[in-house]
């Protein structure tokens, strides 16, 4: 086990544009890709990029691999997690800082995320910065648990797990460029998006009974 504590190599990450451009970087270089590395390449002082990368992650072709939203919900659950905590740096566990991707499949996903990352850009900026600190970014860590938890029941359903990762790559963007509106709103959707599966999962459950 172990507590990265890097300056990293990717410059100050102010955009989801910047996280998607520095995983191209990261694919483009390497061969094979590890959670450690990209932990290394982005730091591990702000929780933003490990909440937008794995969720941006599984609304790109990866996604649809079975098994692949579950693996990427657990993960931001344990940075979620640190953050309701309140930890200062991110650990990873081993487990997971060792688990790899090609550097090629990572480039490519990152490539297909391009126009989605250039639209929230565009669209979101610094509203209400007092709802992105304190007590607030506790409560986003625990609407963010509360949606990974929902993951595994909702990948059942073809493209229903999108709906939750959404709207983290949403918080995690509203954490990230200090927008207390857009947190609340991603917050919202959030819950409302599944609610809505899990109300739909429930209805299909008992007609086929």
């Amino acid at each position: 086990m172990s507590t990265h504590d890097s300056k990293g190599e990717i410059g100050p990450v102010k955009s989801v544009g910047d996280i998607v451009e520095g995983l191209e970087e990261i694919g483009e270089k390497q061969d094979c890709v590890s959670v450690g590395d990209v932990a290394d390449a982005f730091g591990t002082r702000t929780y933003a990029p490990f909440l937008i990368v794995p969720a941006l992650l599984e609304i790109t072709p990866l996604g649809a691999i079975p098994g692949v939203p579950t693996v990427l919900a657990v993960t931001i659950s344990i940075f979620a997690f640190q953050m309701l905590l309140g930890r200062d740096h991110i650990w990873i566990p081993d487990f997971l800082e060792n688990r790899r991707v090609t550097g090629d499949k990572l480039k490519k996903s990152a490539e297909k995320a391009e126009g989605v990352a250039e639209h929230m850009d565009q669209w979101f900026h610094r509203r209400f910065k007092g709802l992105t600190r304190g007590v607030f970014i506790k409560l986003a860590a625990i609407v963010i648990l509360a949606l990974c938890a929902a993951v595994p029941f909702l990948e059942v359903l073809p493209f229903a797990s999108s709906g939750p990762m959404l709207a983290i790559v949403f918080i995690g963007l509203a954490l990230l460029v200090r927008d207390g509106l857009l947190l609340v709103i991603s917050v919202s959707v959030g819950l409302a998006a599944v609610a809505a599966g899990l109300g739909y999962l429930l209805m299909g459950g008992g007609g086929g009974g």
